[in-house]
This record gives structure tokens, sequence and C-alpha cells, in this order.
């Protein structure tokens, strides 16, 4: 229960991120700039926490130096992906764009992970990029282009948890979390400064410090969620992003979404769900196999 409780905690505090980027965005600020304010606050504390430990920095140090960086820059490339869409299209959609992520990751685990990928899997694979049709619309008048970009967001965020699954027990947590708020921060800070404009009011300025606090807090629920319950036990959990953006959505911006956009989500919803429950029942009968072969 405290794993599920964390779990819905983090993405309450990712929708305060797409949420604030959206006010600031129709408020005239440049996505660059948002972006780049998520991730150096994401920096800050860490390194704020780095110097009230016992660490050095050298202690960040990793052989796979060269995919960490990488993993960051994929982190980032979502999040800027994601903050020029939603000046344009609503948050309901833009979440439920993303949210084929899990789909896509399942399409790619078998040429960079090598992991075997059956039958009934590609069937959700194919149903997740129907339910991504339906909601997106790309043959209708309605069809915008920055769905594309919330597209190629949900491409970055999927290779950025490849990544993350094939550094998992091989780098340190700490280490790709330190890592992925000083990429993003290295990266951004040109392009924030020479397009960089104040906002008008001080809820602005709380809105832009917010968005590094909750990015930072967010990955830090995220990480605990998962000592107190395993992945496959929280999966279903992250799915509450979509529902916490239709709230902010309707209460900030008086939108709520059509019935295209909710029909697209619930395929991509029931897609999703149905790859996480494969992988359950796998990962089960191969435990299985494991304990009647005496091995634990």
């Amino acid at each position: 229960m405290a794993g599920i409780v964390l779990m819905l905690l983090a993405y309450l505090c990712f929708s305060g991120i797409d949420t604030s980027a959206k006010w600031l965005v129709l408020a005239g600020l440049p996505s660059l700039q948002l972006a780049f304010m998520r991730y150096i606050g994401h920096f800050a504390i860490s390194l704020i926490l780095l110097g009230k430990s016992d660490l050095s920095l050298s202690s960040f140090g990793s052989d796979k130096f060269g995919l960490v960086v990488l993993r960051g820059a994929l982190l980032m490339g979502s999040t800027v992906l994601n903050f020029f869409a939603v000046r344009y299209i609503p948050l309901t959609l833009t979440s439920t764009i993303l949210f084929s992520a899990p789909i896509l990751v399942c399409t790619l685990s078998w040429p960079l992970l090598g992991e075997r990928v059956g039958l009934w899997r590609w069937g959700a694979i194919m149903l997740g990029f129907v339910g991504i049709l339906i909601a997106i619309r790309p043959f209708d008048d309605s069809f915008h282009w920055a769905a594309m970009l919330s597209l190629s967001a949900a491409f970055c965020f999927a290779f950025y948890s490849i990544l993350t699954r094939k550094l998992s027990g091989v780098v340190a947590i700490d280490t790709m979390q330190f890592y992925s708020g000083f990429v993003g921060t290295i990266l951004l800070a040109p392009f924030a400064i020479a397009e960089w404009q104040n906002p008008a009011g001080a809820l602005g300025w709380v809105l832009m410090i917010l968005m590094g606090l909750l990015g930072w807090l967010g990955h830090q629920l995220l990480t605990q969620a998962h000592g107190y319950a395993t992945a496959s036990a929280l999966t279903p959990y992250g799915y509450s992003f979509i529902l916490y953006l239709t709230i902010w959505s309707y209460l900030v911006f008086d939108h709520l979404p059509d019935r295209w956009t909710v029909t697209g989500a619930a395929v991509v919803v029931t897609s999703g769900l149905f790859i996480w429950l494969r992988e359950r029942r796998l990962a089960r009968r191969k435990k299985t196999e494991l304990q009647e072969l005496g091995i634990s």
C-alpha cells in the first residue's frame, strides 16, 4: 500500500509539471526556458543533497558513462518535445500519446534488448497503435501537427526506459538521477539564456521554480515506491497520470477531452495493461521453472 500511495503521489507531481508548463507557455514564455527550469531545479536539489552526504563527485563515476549521459539526453528530449506540444494541444491528448511509451518499449525490447515478444503481446502492440490513431486522428481535419511532437516525446521516453532497464543493477540509481538533472541543465542552458523572458507576475516565478522541485520530488517518490513494491504491482497506477491531467485540464483550462481522445486513451490503456499482465505472467512462469530446477 505504501508503494501504491507513493506511485500515485509521484504521478501527481509529474502532472503538476505538465500543467505548469502549459500555463506558462500560454502566458508567452519559451518552451526551452521552461525545460531548463525543470532540470536546473532537479540538478540544484541533487547537488545540495550531495553536499550534505558523505559522497563525493567521484562517487558518481561509471564505466557506462556514455549510456548514462545518453539516458539523460533522451529524458531531456522527451521533456522539451512535450513542452512544445502542450502549447498547441490539450493535456489529455499529450498524456494519452505519452502513455504509448510502454507499448513502444515492448516493440523495441526485441531488437534492442533481445527480449522475445510473443504473438499476444504483438497483438496488444497493434491495438495500442490503433488507440493512438483514434486519439490523434491523423486523417481528420482536426489533426494538429503538434501531436507528432508528443509522439516523438513518447519515442524518446521509450528509449530512455529501455536504457534504464539496461543500466539497472549496473549503474547506481543515485548516479542516474544525478546525471538526469545535470545533462538537461547543461544542454538547455545556452538556449534558455538566449531567449530568456521574465514571467509577468509572482505566480509565474513560483510555477517555474515549482517545476524543478516537482521533477526531483516525483523521481524520488517513484524510486521509493519501488522500494516498497515490485514494478509489476505498481505499473497500472502510472495511468493515474491521465486522470490527473484530465482534472487539471478542466480546473485550470476549462477543457474536457472529446470522445475520440477518451476512446483512444481507453484503447491505449487497455493495450498497456494487457502487455503488463502478459509480462507478469511470463515472469511468474520463468520463476516457477527456475524454482523447479533448484535455482533461487
